[in-house]
């Protein structure tokens, strides 16, 4: 009797290995479980039994990757001690790969943490390239069962396009399918005809071979499926299909060898050409929505561009062009690759490698896109062009990830008991039929396998959520992923930030008390606050009508929430609160203090501008409970209030550790909270929100740990954007009615045997493509609903 690998699940064929009572094929099998083992993993088996693969020995062969110049090009990211790599890994197919994929930082030290595409087949890894060469990383995840595929294309980053093979298959389907009805017609109708009867057999052969390369080839991708799923313990849906396909070509067979009939090889062809049509049209479908997220998410953030002369204009972010100069300042994300040219760097790469870790930078040093810098604005050259699909995987980043189950767990495990039904429809069917009739028999089990498909039950929720995210996206509001818009459609409460959220940034009644301020202490002031990227600051800056000459700035410092200090030609100003000035703040006033060389200069007293019709908004969301959360104080809690008639709570002073704890006392009374603010100091409280919006206005406020990126002016029109996310629930509900009833009333017709299995594969895309129309129309005019001009 032949044993099996407790790992990979392979037949022992040369060694037999023993080791804490299991069985093991290879020392690399042996060697991946001791791994598991030692770092309490070893329910990776209970997740898939058998779900590894027996590792490759050989040490040497990623040797190359060490090479400086192959490393570079490897790598996507390579600073300090940290790099990021990202390996195209084929022979990921299954929950228990991804789940060991990314537990690779329990099982080697020096890795920081690893994520998983599972569509594109690909592992990121953030590593650390001091204790960790990259050849020892290809060669510990071949170890592992997980070889990674390193060719020239990979190293470009190429992105994937459509599977040409997918295409090839389709062609052939096509054109057996059409030769096979050709073959096949003049046995349909040519009844006792003598010439037929006399090639009949003929004409059969050629159906036969016609439709071998078509349940070969064309259909290879559905038996690699529904096999890997069944050596994994999973029932996936390929196993029906795969199951009707079988049947039909067994029974054609027997029909043909018998001289009982011509079988259905022309069905056969013709089912396989149906389905890999609407297989095409999925795959073309999906990439239109992943090219729209990866090239669309981002038009938001604008980057302040600085011609020779020193002047600065905002332009979007997709503008950037290689040998452009831009400025980025305090506490904004560096959106592109480029050289230091001014200014005295200290980038924190916590967004892409997870640790928090500053590296200092000088004048003419290379900086990576999505480094954060902290301390004084710096100027920088542009020497790569901006990667979108980069910056969208930095926003969906794990780390800044929000675990919440949703529509798309429903649509998964319906599927998942649906091909249980479905397999027991089937067998109680057939059964039936074989009592009664064994050529319907088989025409039963086939139809009902075919019609059964709930491929437009696995599209329902993608297809609406990714129209709607590009109807949002269109109207300034950029939504991270589709599972953000299932949680907007349940809030029930709604967190406003004050100050740039529902005030102007720019807008602002400003007046100055305290000694007169010389212009060469206003171009030094002018200069400092140019470095903040505070809604205060930003207002202030363009109220000081003074040249936008630009002067080094030395020892930048800021405490969040209270301001920031720096020396700018000789001279140590501070900027902020008035404690932080060492002044006593007065009641019912907002204002910016300044300090030169410890003395107090004066003060500027802000009158706040609100954005217009905020009153009308509030009335529109009665159904939330509304909250406003200030750092300022309560000068303006009266204003507020006659503003805002229907709130539920308002707190001023409050530090950015506040307003986060403030999120968190309410969702413990059970409340599903979105919180809107600028991104600078409210960074904690949308992140700890359910929903982060991040409101941006003409600055690069990109925030990792926000949900949505909203533009500012759109803010008085919330009310359309929570109504559209509703809105798009109750569309995915009315898709799964209409996938249900196209099954309901198919499987009908096909167990009381009324349905010819081609007629099902064509009814199947065909279900598929109605679900799809649906969608598009239904999101369209809820679109045109809300956004008359941009649906």
């Amino acid at each position: 009797m032949s044993e099996n690998c407790f790992h990979c699940g392979q037949g022992i064929e040369k060694e037999r290995i023993l080791f804490d009572e299991k069985t093991f094929c290879c020392n690399g099998c042996k060697s991946v479980y001791e791994i598991l083992n030692l770092n309490d993993l070893t329910n990776f088996y209970e997740l898939n039994k058998r779900a590894g693969i027996r590792p490759d020995e050989s040490s040497s062969q990623f040797e190359y990757l060490d090479t400086p110049e192959i490393f570079e090009k490897i790598t996507d990211f390579s600073e300090g001690k940290t790099s990021l790599v990202t390996f195209k890994i084929p022979v990921i197919h299954c929950s228990s790969c991804i789940w060991l994929l990314e537990s690779l930082h329990t099982l080697n030290e020096h890795i920081n943490y690893s994520q998983v595409n599972f569509t594109r087949k690909t592992l990121q890894i953030s590593f650390n390239h001091n204790d960790l060469k990259l050849s020892e990383l290809a060669n510990f995840l071949t170890n592992l069962g997980y070889k990674p595929v390193i060719s020239l294309e990979t190293a470009d980053k190429n992105v994937d396009h459509l599977d040409k093979s997918l295409l090839i298959k389709f062609a052939i389907a096509g054109f057996a399918f059409g030769n096979g009805m050709f073959l096949a017609f003049p046995e349909y109708v040519g009844g006792e005809d003598f010439w037929m009867e006399h090639y009949k057999g003929l004409f059969r052969t050629l159906m036969f071979l016609l439709a071998c390369p078509v349940v070969f080839y064309s259909a290879s991708d559905y038996y690699k499926s529904a096999w890997y799923g069944l050596k994994n313990k999973i029932v996936n849906i390929d196993v029906p299909i795969v199951l009707g396909i079988l049947v039909l070509f067994g029974r054609s067979i027997y029909e043909v060898v018998t001289d009982y009939g011509p079988g259905y090889f022309d069905t056969l062809c013709g089912l396989l050409f149906f389905m890999l049509m609407g297989k095409i049209f999925q795959k073309r479908t999906y990439s239109a929505l992943s090219y729209d997220r990866d090239y669309k998410s981002f038009y938001p953030i604008a980057v302040t561009k600085v011609d020779f002369e020193g002047k600065q204009d905002n332009i979007l972010l997709s503008e950037i062009k290689v040998g452009d100069r831009i400025l980025v300042r305090n506490q904004e994300i560096i959106p592109v690759d480029a050289i230091l040219i001014n200014g005295e760097g200290n980038i924190d790469n916590s967004f892409i490698t997870g640790e928090s870790e500053s590296i200092s930078k000088q004048p003419g040093d290379k900086i990576f896109a999505g480094g954060k810098q902290i301390g004084s604005s710096l100027e920088l050259e542009v020497i790569k062009d901006v990667d979108q699909s980069y910056l969208t995987q930095l926003w969906n980043k794990e780390a800044f990830k929000k675990h919440e189950t949703g529509l798309d767990t429903l649509t998964n495990n319906v599927s998942k008991y649906f091909t249980f039904i479905i397999l027991g429809i089937a067998l109680i069917s057939g059964i039936y039929w074989a009592f009664i009739d064994l050529n319907t028999m088989f025409q039963v089990i086939s139809a009902i396998l075919i019609i059964a498909c709930p491929c437009a039950l696995a599209l329902s929720a993608p297809f609406t959520f990714g129209h709607i995210m590009r109807i949002l996206g269109r109207n300034k509001f950029y939504v991270k992923d589709t599972l953000t818009i299932e949680k907007i459609a349940k809030l029930d409460t709604i967190v406003f930030d004050k100050t740039g959220t529902i005030t102007h940034r720019k807008k602002s009644n400003i007046r100055y008390e305290g000694s007169e301020i010389n212009e060469f202490d206003r171009l030094n002031i002018k200069t400092l606050l140019k470095n903040s990227n505070h809604p205060l600051s930003k207002s202030l800056y363009e109220f000081i009508e003074v040249n936008d000459d630009y002067f080094p700035v030395e020892n930048f410092r800021e405490i969040s929430g209270k301001g920031y200090e720096a020396s700018v030609r000789g001279n140590a100003y501070k900027i902020g609160s008035a404690r932080y000035n060492n002044q006593e703040p007065k009641n019912l006033e907002t204002a910016v203090y300044i300090s030169k060389n410890g003395e107090f200069l004066g003060k500027f007293i802000f009158k706040n501008e609100y954005r217009p019709k905020l009153k009308e908004l509030f009335t529109k969301l009665t159904s939330y409970k509304i909250f406003i959360l200030s750092g300022d104080n309560s000068s303006e809690e009266n204003q507020l209030k006659e503003l805002i008639p229907t709130y539920q709570g308002m707190a001023f002073n409050q530090s950015p550790e506040d307003k986060l704890n403030y999120i968190k006392n309410l969702q413990d009374q059970n409340m599903k909270v979105a919180m809107l603010g600028d991104g600078l100091n409210d960074a904690g409280a949308l992140k700890q929100s359910n929903v982060g919006i991040a409101i941006a206005d003409d600055t690069n406020s990109f925030t990792p740990s926000s949900d949505v990126i909203m533009n500012g002016d759109k803010v008085v029109t919330l009310d359309n954007y929570l109504n559209v996310c509703k809105g798009s629930i109750t569309i995915v509900k009315m898709t799964f009615i209409i996938s249900f009833l196209y099954n309901i009333v198919g499987l009908s017709y096909a167990v009381t045997g009324q349905m010819h299995p081609l007629f099902a594969a064509i009814i199947m895309p065909i279900s598929s493509i109605t679900v799809v129309a649906f969608t598009t129309l239904s999101t369209w005019i809820l679109g045109r609903k809300y956004f008359k001009k941009q649906a």
